[in-house]
């Protein structure tokens, strides 16, 4: 919207676990997708929440001597690696499938999303792509982000009425 786009990178990360996700990641916008959620399930992680108290049940975040031998390495680099590979050939798979040569290539309409509960839209009707320039030029807000663009500034935090 700004025309910023060719001058920035995107990386994508949070609760992304499958390949699903990494390519959706990509279709949104985003120039890599970080990935950690999926590894740690890999390895053991049951999702306690008690990473930061030291107490980790599996063994997996904790400086514990006695809970770290709950995690075997040499078993748990194996998982780990199986997981890697599998979810690589499974977006080289998905990419493939949609025709494409790289992940890359992954657009929003490549997704289909629902709607509600029987209906499927393709991922450009939920997310558009804005056109390029649009924001500065302020000719178009059918995407309804012209109020936002206007009250966004980049001296500060707070929020900017302007008169809007």
């Amino acid at each position: 919207g700004a025309g910023l786009r060719g001058r920035i990178r995107l990386g994508a990360s949070g609760k992304l676990i499958h390949a699903f996700d990494i390519a959706k990641a990509l279709a949104l916008g985003a120039d890599w997708a970080n990935s950690a959620r999926g590894f740690m399930f890999a390895i053991g992680c049951i999702q306690a929440q008690s990473c930061h108290t030291n107490h980790c049940p599996t063994g997996v975040a904790t400086q514990d001597p006695a809970r770290q031998k709950a995690l075997v390495v040499p078993d748990k680099a194996e998982r780990v690696y199986n997981f890697h590979k599998n979810t690589l050939k499974a977006l080289g798979d998905m990419t493939g499938a949609a025709g494409l040569l790289h992940p890359s290539g992954f657009q929003p309409h490549h997704l289909m999303m629902r709607e509600n509960d029987r209906d499927m839209v393709t991922g450009d009707e939920v997310y558009p792509y804005m056109p390029e320039g649009f924001l500065l030029r302020e000719d178009d807000d059918r995407f309804g982000y012209l109020k936002r663009w206007r009250r966004a500034r980049s001296d500060r935090f707070e929020p900017f009425d302007g008169g809007i």
